[in-house]
């Protein structure tokens, strides 16, 4: 198992977003803006999906990488640091599922 985390991929991209570098895909895409960040973002989720459904493990592995990635991509064009995402999931941590999800329907 890789020790490879999220926040690692985080500094990378950040780094890399704020780089300006020519040959950086990342670059390119944070300055771009937050339009096509969420474009790049949702077709790499209809990608994975087309894998899962598809059953094919290599595809959805590879396709969930991208993923991460451009997610990470949308988070840092919002400046929105990946702990506070993690801090919302351990907020929810704290209560089933099913509540949590009534309580963000009734608010």
């Amino acid at each position: 198992m890789s020790d490879f985390t999220l926040a690692d991929l985080e500094t990378i991209v950040a780094t890399r977003a704020r780089s300006g570098a020519s040959d950086s895909w990342t670059a390119k895409l944070y300055q771009a803006g937050m339009e096509r960040a969420a474009k790049k973002f949702g077709e790499e989720a209809m990608e994975t999906v087309i894998a899962a459904v598809g059953s094919d493990k290599a595809a959805l592995v590879s396709e969930s990488a991208d993923l991460l990635y451009h997610w990470l991509v949308v988070l840092a064009v919002a400046d929105i640091p990946l702990s506070d995402v993690m801090a919302e999931l351990e907020r929810r941590t704290a209560q089933s599922g099913l509540a949590e999800k009534a309580a963000r329907s009734v608010a």
